[in-house]
């Protein structure tokens, strides 16, 4: 007895559902990326401190300086000397408050320096800031618990 094959066509697989859930999952994932890490210099070893507490409410406009034990200052990962190269960052951030109906004063400068940095290298940036009209300021540092080194 003779059979007759039949040619059949390969299955077609809709993708769209595993599309679908590939997009989700970016989704999610880029939801849950902590954006503020990306203001940190791993080059910064913060100092160790009893007295830190977090910020009570998260600034709208705020301005992550970080301060190198030479004084160099590393802004949105540009290493900068001080002086006027800072000056065109003051002043763009400045202009963006303004432009959403912000005063200077409402912009928060948080200074994250190196735990070698002399104080007298963070007081000399917070007076450039404060020529800038800047003069709301956050410094960064480590939570040490009590009892601990």
């Amino acid at each position: 007895m003779k059979m007759n094959r039949r040619q059949t066509e390969p299955e077609k697989v809709d993708l769209t559902a595993m599309i679908d859930m590939t997009f989700q999952l970016i989704a999610f994932f880029m939801i849950l990326i902590n954006f503020s890490e990306v203001e940190r210099s791993e080059d910064i070893e913060l100092p160790l401190s009893e007295l830190a507490k977090p910020p009570r409410e998260a600034a709208e406009h705020e301005m992550v300086l970080n301060l190198l034990p030479d004084g160099g200052v590393i802004y949105s990962s540009n290493q900068l000397a001080r002086g006027d190269l800072l000056k065109p960052y003051f002043e763009r951030k400045i202009r963006d408050a303004k432009r959403e109906g912000k005063e200077p004063a409402d912009i928060r400068i948080v200074i994250r320096a190196h735990e070698d940095t002399p104080t007298g290298k963070v007081q000399e940036l917070m007076a450039e800031c404060e020529k800038a009209s800047l003069s709301n300021f956050a410094l960064r540092v480590k939570e040490r618990v009590l009892g601990t080194q």
